[in-house]
């Protein structure tokens, strides 16, 4: 009995190891640690006195399992396993080897998965924890915090989605897979996967700002003669665009190209409006920028959105008529602003419209 006591413990003990990838010894290390802790637990439960600076010691036998405790006095060690612990040692020593394996699956799982840090994922939605929404991704479960979610996009379980899969973070359960559907960089990787040209290095996204759930603008260039890079991003008829649309639950996006020079760019970032002059302050990075009146709410957009996202994505600083981006203008204030300064600068003679009869 004692030989096959011995056969099946090692045994055991090896193929855990070899399956899992730990090493038999730290496994032993650690059952030795968890012995101690239930040694004491066990004393607590016999109203048994430890002092709190006593030190133990355990040994286990890698060959038929048997465990020992000991009481350290300076070189003296005195064993006080008691009676019957081996039952109480053997269920210890599975719950940390089944601990251990655990712990080394999902680190062998996050190993894989570091790979495709910054890369899209396909998950389905779990349950809803706290404020984080749990994703099946596969091998494992992912997180998706509040902070990584597209304001008021709602989720239902078992939702099938996209994510970008942004990184690894420590958190109170240890190591989690997070993900996002906000961070810029998801829109970039879904036109990757319907742009060809983008894959190939044809065309290149250079700048990208985004208000998550209500409109990107990313700014793109061609490496080729040739090839059109707004033309690629947009696709026939538009599918490629609506394909990334789609994905994003119809957030607008505005695909414009990118220029080195940087009125030109501006004046891009700035679509839908038209007819704009700009003046800039390359001291200061700021550009001044003259907008029809016909254009102005075009121009400025919906609380200024338009002219915030074309700041971002282009790094300058945008005045339109005298009024800052970083400000939430209202249109119809800044139509009042124009209005007065077209009073104090008449238009030119060309530009004024022809007086009616009643004025000839």
């Amino acid at each position: 009995m004692a030989a096959q006591a011995r056969t099946e413990f090692s045994s055991a003990l090896n193929a855990i190891a070899q399956e899992s990838g730990l090493d038999p010894n730290l496994v032993l290390d650690t059952i030795k640690q968890a012995i101690i802790a239930a040694y004491k637990r066990d004393a607590k439960e016999r109203a048994e006195t430890i002092e709190e600076d006593q030190e133990f010691d355990s040994t286990i036998d890698s060959e038929t399992g048997e465990a020992r405790v000991f009481k350290l006095d300076g070189d003296k060690k005195e064993d006080v396993t008691p009676p019957g612990f081996g039952r109480i040692a053997v269920q210890t020593a599975k719950q940390v080897i089944l601990q251990k394996i655990r712990e080394a699956e999902k680190e062998a799982i996050l190993a894989q998965y570091e790979k495709r840090i910054g890369s899209l994922i396909n998950g389905t939605v779990l349950r809803f924890d706290g404020p984080n929404v749990r994703v099946d991704i596969g091998r494992t479960e992912a997180i998706l915090p509040p902070q990584e979610r597209v304001p008021n996009e709602k989720f239902n379980l078992n939702q099938r989605l996209t994510f970008l899969l942004k990184e690894i973070r420590e958190t109170e359960r240890g190591r989690e897979l997070i993900l996002s559907r906000a961070d810029p960089e998801i829109v970039v990787k879904l036109f990757a996967r319907e742009v060809p040209e983008i894959n190939s290095g044809a065309v290149e996204i250079k700048a990208i700002a985004r208000e998550a759930g209500n409109r990107t603008k990313i700014a793109v260039f061609s490496t080729q003669s040739g090839v059109d890079p707004v033309g690629s991003c947009v696709g026939q008829k538009g599918v490629r665009v609506q394909a990334v649309i789609n994905e994003l639950n119809e957030e607008k996006i505005d695909v414009i190209p990118y220029s080195e020079n940087v009125e030109n760019f501006i004046t891009s970032a700035l679509s839908p409006a038209e007819g704009v002059s700009i003046r800039l302050n390359e001291k200061e990075q700021v550009a001044t920028v003259v907008v029809p009146d016909t254009q102005l709410s075009l121009a400025i957009g919906k609380e200024g959105q338009n002219a915030r996202l074309a700041s971002k994505l282009t790094k300058w600083k945008i005045e339109i008529e005298g009024a800052p981006v970083e400000q939430k203008v209202k249109v119809d204030e800044v139509e009042k602003e124009t209005d007065e300064q077209t009073t104090n600068n008449p238009e030119p003679e060309s530009l004024k419209p022809e007086p009616d009869n009643n004025e000839k």
